[in-house]
């Protein structure tokens, strides 16, 4: 599966971004297609993470409340919708797929990796 994430940019503190990732190849319905965040100097984290079949998403407590991961399975697209962003959620946003069973947020869980978007966020 090759991914293709959109959507990043230069945002006010405050504001929203809607980040997208199209899925190209073969999906699997008990596939998980993940977000992750590496900001500068730090490790890359889970955000957020959906199944192309199940309606209960998962967060990371810090994007609890304030981003919403979406899937639209006929486009094979999945999406974060970000709110009340943070300059603390600056970051290169990754997505992930091909879910390899075990923990979500484990980024070793998941073959199939995006080229990632910056996310900048100004105080």
């Amino acid at each position: 599966v090759q991914l293709q994430a959109s959507g990043g940019g230069l945002v006010q503190a405050g504001g929203s971004l809607r980040l997208s990732c199209a899925a190209f190849g073969r999906t699997s319905s008990t596939d998980f297609m993940g977000w992750f965040r590496q900001a500068p100097g730090k490790e890359r984290e889970f955000v957020a993470s959906i199944s192309w079949s199940s309606d209960s998403p998962y967060y990371a407590d810090s994007a609890k409340g304030r981003f919403t991961i979406a899937r639209d399975n006929a486009k094979k697209t999945v999406y974060l919708q970000m709110n009340s962003l943070k300059p603390e959620d600056t970051a290169v946003y990754y997505c992930a797929a091909e879910y390899l069973g075990g923990s979500v947020v484990l980024l070793s869980n998941y073959r199939s990796w995006g080229q990632g978007t910056q996310v900048t966020v100004s105080s």
